[in-house]
């Protein structure tokens, strides 16, 4: 039980920072403002993402945005807590992983659902050519899915080694 409280900790703590830190912007920023942190590879700019990862699908008919972007993620989180749930005992690293995904999407979900857009502020890049904008949920959901892709290849070196040694 220890290590779901964790894993509830860690929802809790993801979802208010990056409640707080788009709050923040919002607040404090107009529409496409941004502010250089480090010249020629990072800013803060005010970005609001009507679409999916990267801005895909921000242009869909409203009935579609709306299956695509609320009613299915509703759906995949709740499949991700009976994930959560599944592999607390046994599973650390996915279920870590899970966890990350789980207060990611939340996190974009509440925007989605109380504005119907997604604030993202993380710019990065390099001369001109920049990486989409993303924010703090954005994060939790691609280190989810790297800890998938970690453990993926760990469960495949266990068993390619189980079976090396029979």
């Amino acid at each position: 039980m220890k290590r779901i409280w964790t894993f509830c900790l860690i929802i809790a703590g993801l979802i208010l920072v990056d409640q707080f830190t788009k709050v923040a912007i919002e607040q404090n920023y107009a529409l496409g403002e941004s502010t250089s942190v480090i010249k020629g590879f990072f800013s803060i700019t005010y970005v609001r993402n009507t679409g999916a990862a990267f801005g895909m699908g921000a242009g869909a008919a409203d009935h579609w945005r709306k299956i695509l972007f609320l009613a299915l993620p509703v759906l995949v989180c709740i499949y991700l807590m009976v994930l959560i749930w599944k592999t607390r005992k046994d599973r650390l690293m996915l279920g870590l992983a899970y966890t990350l995904i789980f207060a990611g999407a939340v996190g974009n979900l509440m925007d989605r659902f109380a504005m119907g857009y997604v604030v993202d502020f993380l710019d990065f890049y390099y001369k001109y050519h920049h990486f989409p904008a993303f924010n703090v949920a954005d994060s939790s959901i691609t280190i989810g899915a790297a800890l998938l892709l970690i453990d993926f290849f760990i469960e495949l070196l266990q068993k390619k080694n189980a079976t090396d040694t029979v």
